[in-house]
C-alpha cells in the first residue's frame, strides 16, 4: 500500500492540474466583454457597417482604459463604465474584435451581395491597425502570463483582421457604400 502513496499524490495533483487548466478558460468566458450600455448599442444598430462602428468603439474604449484610464472614463454616461485588471481588458478587446468578425461572417453568409461588407471589413480594419501598434507596444510591461496571453489573443485577432482586409482589397472607396435593407 505504501507504494501506492506516490503515485495515489501524482494522480491526484495530475488531476488538480487538470481541473484547474480547465476552471481557468471557464472563469474568463464568463466575463462580459461589453457594457450593458454598449450592449444595447449593437441590439440597437442593425446595419453592419453601424454595428462595427460600436464594436470599434467598445475595443477603443478598452484599450484606452489601459493606457489612458482618466481619458477612458470620459463617456461612461453614454457608452458605460469599462472596468477590469489590464489582462480582463486584453481579453475583452480580443472578444469584441471577434465578434466583430462573427457578425461580419454572419451578414456574409446571409447576404453574401450586401454592399455593407466591404464598407464594415474596412472600418473594422482601420480600428485594427490602429490596435496593432498599441498592443505590441504593450509587450514591455506584462505582469502576468494570464496578462499575456490576453494580449497575444488580441494582437493575433487584430492581425488576423488586417490581413482579412488586405486579402479582399478593401480600401476607403468601400465607405462610400450606401445602406441596403436592415440587417446588411
Amino acid at each position: 500500500m505504501n507504494k501506492l502513496k506516490p503515485f495515489q499524490s501524482a494522480a491526484l495533483l495530475s488531476l488538480a492540474l487538470l481541473v484547474s487548466m480547465f476552471a481557468a478558460p471557464a472563469a474568463a468566458q464568463k466575463r462580459e466583454h461589453l457594457t450593458p450600455e454598449e450592449i444595447d448599442f449593437v441590439r440597437d444598430n442593425q446595419e453592419l457597417d453601424k454595428r462595427t462602428e460600436v464594436f470599434v468603439k467598445a475595443a477603443e474604449r478598452r484599450m484606452l482604459a489601459i493606457t489612458n484610464p482618466g481619458e477612458a472614463s470620459k463617456d461612461k454616461e453614454k457608452w458605460g463604465e469599462v472596468k477590469g485588471t489590464r489582462s480582463q481588458l486584453l481579453y475583452d478587446i480580443s472578444k469584441i474584435l471577434d465578434e466583430a468578425v462573427v457578425n461580419i461572417d454572419g451578414a456574409a453568409e446571409r447576404s453574401p451581395q450586401s454592399p455593407l461588407l466591404r464598407k464594415s471589413l474596412f472600418k473594422l480594419s482601420e480600428a485594427a491597425n490602429r490596435l496593432v501598434p498599441q498592443l505590441g507596444k504593450l509587450r514591455e510591461g506584462l505582469q502576468s502570463e494570464a496578462e499575456s496571453d490576453n494580449l497575444e489573443r488580441a494582437l493575433a485577432m487584430a492581425q488576423e483582421i488586417v490581413e482579412a482586409a488586405k486579402e479582399r482589397g478593401v480600401n476607403s472607396e468601400d465607405l462610400k457604400t450606401k445602406a441596403g435593407k436592415k440587417g446588411n
